[in-house]
């Protein structure tokens, strides 16, 4: 009787952890606010837009190697004709994985490292870094690229977004340490040049881009997710007939 109580247990406990999502904050350069972004990887729309920013402004430098672009237009609800006319500029083959034609030590030369692939980036660093990432470069003439970052100070990596966002410069606050040490840090960015996009359309065009990141990092999430409804269901009626044969079954044990 002791282990039925004891695997009742674990099953509710599996159906909580299953239930309640796992947060994560990110962390900023003194008083900057980081922001969090609320993915939905069942958004085609936003997985289809972020797939044509991450094209056009990243893989030139940033290759995606474990996805295929048959896949992702199978995914993502396009057909191949589409992918072939509108999202395919390295290769001529709909089975071809997306690579960049940079050479890795031609990229360590001119950026100081080579571009990492991003297949898995979203899993390794989180939606939330990715997504402050790419909100927070601001003007540092100290920089070789003339930019700087708050999520990941002194980058290599240039402001391919700028077009869109514009440029930001920080604005800094003096505060003292625990040492009676004053310093300046970055209280916030605001906008110096306008961009092609208002704030809340770049805001938009990041949380896709961010999207279709974590799609890349794990596609089988889209098929995952509607499987786990299913087996949550599953495991609730099997909860409710087991504790029904163990009631039964004990009934008449004292």
């Amino acid at each position: 009787m002791e282990t039925l109580k004891k695997n009742i247990g674990a099953v509710l406990l599996l159906l909580l952890i299953s239930i309640v999502p796992a947060g994560a904050k990110a962390a900023g350069e003194g008083g900057y606010r980081m922001r969090s972004v609320d993915i939905d990887l069942a958004d085609r729309a936003a997985l289809q837009r972020g797939a044509k920013y991450f094209i056009n402004y990243c893989l030139s430098c940033h290759s995606a190697s474990y996805m295929r672009y048959k896949r992702m237009a199978t995914d993502l609800g396009l057909t191949d004709k589409e992918v072939e006319q509108d999202l395919m500029f390295a290769t001529d083959k709909i089975g071809s994985t997306m690579t960049v034609a940079m050479p890795p030590a031609g990229a360590k030369k001119w950026f100081g490292a080579a571009p990492p692939d991003l297949s898995v980036r979203a899993r390794a660093r989180g939606t939330d870094w990715i997504y402050n990432y790419l909100l927070s470069f601001y003007l540092d003439s100290s920089r070789p690229t003339g930019v700087n970052n708050i999520t990941f100070p002194n980058t290599a990596m240039p402001d391919v977004l700028w077009e869109l966002q514009g440029l930001q410069e920080p604005e800094y606050e003096e505060v003292t340490d625990a040492a009676g040490n004053k310093h300046r840090v970055i209280q916030d960015l605001k906008l110096a040049h306008k961009g092609e996009m208002n704030p809340a359309e770049y805001r938009r065009t990041v949380k896709d881009i961010v999207t279709f990141l974590a799609y890349v990092g794990e596609p089988a999430q889209l098929i995952r997710y509607n499987v786990g409804i299913w087996v949550l269901l599953f495991l609730a009626l099997f909860f409710a007939v087991s504790y029904g044969l163990y009631k039964e079954y004990w009934k008449d044990v004292h």
